[in-house]
């Protein structure tokens, strides 16, 4: 028995070992090296602390901030230690009601907005903390935003395009606007920062 019982635990200690410390060890040196923004989270800095990062939706409901895609975390919006979707099938009661009381707050916000509502800004993504909207979606809130802020229209438009991400190599994923980036080009644009 102890025959077979010494090579278990060398063999246990050693992958231990390899795979618990030296692995990771390596992996994060690598990281950290190549890579430091991503491997630090993608965090975007205002000065001495994080006011975001890339990677993580932000709540913003001020009329002149583009509001992100709602997030399905909770008991708080875009929760990264709750990331998960809503649940909700496309004939459950419940998502229809959150949609339309999504469409009735945007319509109550820029009443004068009578272009559809893109289905980005009212329903919320498989993570709950998607960064990005559509640049429908971005393009959607541009008259909203530039009255709140005192800007013309086609100064916050040229912000957006801006900061349209293509696609991924170029045939990965759909156009996008990361919703934190524009708010903090915006800001710039408005003297605020």
């Amino acid at each position: 028995m102890a025959a077979l019982l010494r090579p278990a635990l060398t063999l246990l200690a050693a992958f231990s070992v390899i795979t618990g410390l030296v692995y990771p060890a390596v992996v994060t040196g690598l990281a950290q090296v190549l890579l430091p923004a991503q491997a630090n989270g993608s965090l975007i800095a205002g000065g001495d602390h994080a006011l975001g990062s890339t990677l993580i939706g932000q709540p913003f409901s001020d009329p002149g901030h583009f509001w992100s895609r709602p997030s399905a975390t909770a008991p708080v919006a875009d929760n990264a230690a709750a990331s998960t979707g809503s649940n909700l099938g496309p004939s459950n009661p419940a998502l229809h009601d959150a949609v339309k009381a999504r469409i009735e707050a945007l319509h109550v916000a820029d009443p004068g907005n009578t272009a559809p509502v893109p289905a980005d800004l009212v329903t919320t993504s498989g993570s709950g903390l998607d960064p990005h909207l559509s640049p429908a979606a971005a393009l959607y809130q541009v008259p909203r935003v530039a009255r709140a802020r005192g800007l013309p229209e086609e100064r916050v438009r040229a912000l957006v395009e801006a900061r349209i991400e293509r696609r991924t190599f170029g045939m990965l994923g759909e156009p996008r606007v990361n919703v934190l980036l524009l708010n903090l080009d915006l800001e710039r644009a408005a003297g605020g920062g």
